[in-house]
């Protein structure tokens, strides 16, 4: 969408100016983690740590045992979220977010991320052949709830039959999205195992339509320094891998986020593939583990399951923000977002601070815009001037082009003086595209009358077709030397721009609307001053 619009604006100022300027025309118009310690006394914790392959035997069963039991569920609640995890495979089962709603509607069910039909952070391993279904045993009470600065943990425990005991702690704070997981391996038996621990985060696949919340959707991970997401259709390809410098790894919807976080580098690898039409899975390799007899490591992530807030991702440290896709643009976009969330917490309203920012960046952007109009009826007042070179030199088009040039010189006259301030311009509008299309401080955020969530269309169509009205208005009182063929084809854009429109975020629609409205005002007052 946002190409098409790209696309758009950038041809419809190469129509308005290029064929005027090279072929004159006759003038017309953060939780801290509390790791497990160990009961033996000669046990020890140590980050994992790559080790060479042949650093000592790796121990093999023929048959990998499953601890027998009856599955328990804790559930946990904070200010933010209510969760359930399940003893099976020590995993999450269930993820409600409190403050998000599936629509604008007055009783709209809540976001739920994870639903309980798969679960997701599933352990695995290889070498140490761990059983991601076994039924871990917990002490914990079967709820948990914790407000505020409060912390509280979850253990599950479970014991292989290699003589590894393998404790999932998680850690959770009352008043944050993000909650720690730290995956302790204990070897209680004779021999030195070596392998690695896999973590799956598992996510379910919406068929069908991909609008509004779901026109995003897929894969995203932050590796070799670059945040890569994948389309869910790419998968069906084949796998995606990556194994330098995970950072982060996770599933990401327009709005929200499911994702994994290495720390101390934990993430040496994550393979990404769709198990099924339904299933995508992540799974996510820790580096080489030796454990020796008697010895404890750990291997520790932080978990986050929540809004793509820019505020909240940025809190969570390790360039989360990053999964938020602004294009081209991001380090206009960011400032820019911000800004607007400043002047929401005084107006109360995100419309409001939308049309407030409309009106700060036409003032910043006034001098360049006046010098533009100004250059363009400059170059209109030439055209009796230039079409009379074109008919002197006719026959010889570079004695037209030097003459033509002589007579922008004679006048002190820029041929690109209209259209350079308008494309230094360019990359603002794009960036506060990007920031109003993928914030989700505009979802359900409502504005005034009919329009009740600035994320969605405008449901009966009226700031599209103003919109398009005023760009009409617009479009004919700027100065042109455009031929009457080239005029009418521009009159057209105005038509294209409200179809494309009409479907697009109100939020977006508001700030072009009222960014036409001061535009007109300006031409007028610029039509007016400059004689």
């Amino acid at each position: 969408m946002e190409k098409r619009v790209l696309i758009a604006v950038l041809l419809s100022i190469a129509v308005m100016y290029g064929f005027s300027f090279l072929f004159p025309q006759p003038p017309v118009q953060p939780a801290k983690t509390s790791i497990v310690q160990t009961a033996s006394s000669s046990s020890r914790q140590a980050q994992t740590a790559k080790v060479p392959s042949g650093s000592g035997p790796v121990q093999t069963a023929a048959v990998l045992p499953t601890q027998q039991g009856e599955e328990k569920d804790v559930s946990v609640e904070t200010d933010l979220y209510r969760a359930v995890f399940t003893s099976k495979g020590g995993a999450l089962k269930r993820f409600v977010l409190k403050s998000y709603r599936e629509t604008a509607l007055p009783g709209s069910a809540e976001i739920t991320l994870v639903d309980g039909a798969n679960s997701t952070l599933t352990t695995s391993g290889e070498g140490f052949l761990v059983d991601q279904n076994a039924q871990f045993s917990t002490s914990s009470p079967a709820s948990i709830r914790l407000t505020g600065a409060e912390k509280k943990e979850l253990e599950f425990v479970w014991t292989s039959a290699q003589g590894v005991v393998l404790r999932k702690v998680y850690s959770f704070t009352g008043n944050d999205y993000g909650m720690q997981l730290v995956q302790q391996l204990s070897s209680v038996g004779a021999a030195q195992l070596v392998g690695t621990l896999r973590l799956s985060l598992l996510n379910k696949v919406i068929p069908g339509n991909k609008e509004g919340r779901y026109e995003v959707y897929g894969p995203v991970t932050l590796a070799d320094n670059k945040a890569a997401a994948v389309p869910v259709a790419d998968l069906a390809k084949g796998a995606k891998s990556y194994d330098k410098q995970v950072t982060w790894t996770g599933f990401a919807d327009k709005y929200f986020l499911n994702s994994v976080i290495a720390k101390d580098a934990s993430i040496a690898s994550v393979k990404v593939s769709q198990l099924n039409p339904a299933l995508v899975e992540s799974v996510i390799s820790s580096p080489k583990i030796t454990l020796d007899p008697g010895q404890s490591v750990a291997t520790a992530y932080r978990i986050y399951f929540g809004p793509k807030d820019l505020d909240i991702l940025k809190s969570q440290g390790n360039r989360l923000e990053e999964s938020i896709d602004f294009g081209w643009f991001s380090a206009l976009a960011k400032p820019l977002l911000h800004t607007i969330k400043f002047f929401k917490n005084y107006v109360g309203n995100y419309g409001l601070a939308i049309i407030i920012i409309t009106i700060i960046l036409k003032i910043l952007f006034y001098p360049l815009t006046h010098t533009s109009y100004k250059s363009m009826k400059e170059m209109q007042k030439l055209q009796p001037k230039m079409q009379e070179l074109k008919d002197k030199f006719k026959n010889d088009k570079d004695a037209m082009n030097r003459a033509v040039m002589e007579l922008y010189k004679t006048h002190k006259v820029n041929p690109l003086g209209g259209c350079l301030p308008m494309l230094i311009q360019i990359p603002v509008f794009f960036a506060l595209y990007k920031g109003l299309m993928f914030s989700i401080e505009l979802r359900h955020a409502p504005f005034y009358f009919w329009i009740q969530d600035l994320s969605a269309k405008d449901p009966y169509y009226v700031t599209p077709i103003i919109m398009g009205v005023t760009m009409f208005i617009q479009q004919k009182m700027t100065p042109t030397n455009m031929d009457p063929m080239q005029a009418k084809m521009m009159l057209m854009l105005p038509v294209v721009f409200t179809f494309m429109f009409l479907n697009f975020p109100s939020g977006l629609v508001l700030y072009w609307l009222v960014n036409n409205i001061l535009t007109i005002a300006q031409q007028s007052y610029i039509n007016r001053t400059v004689k």
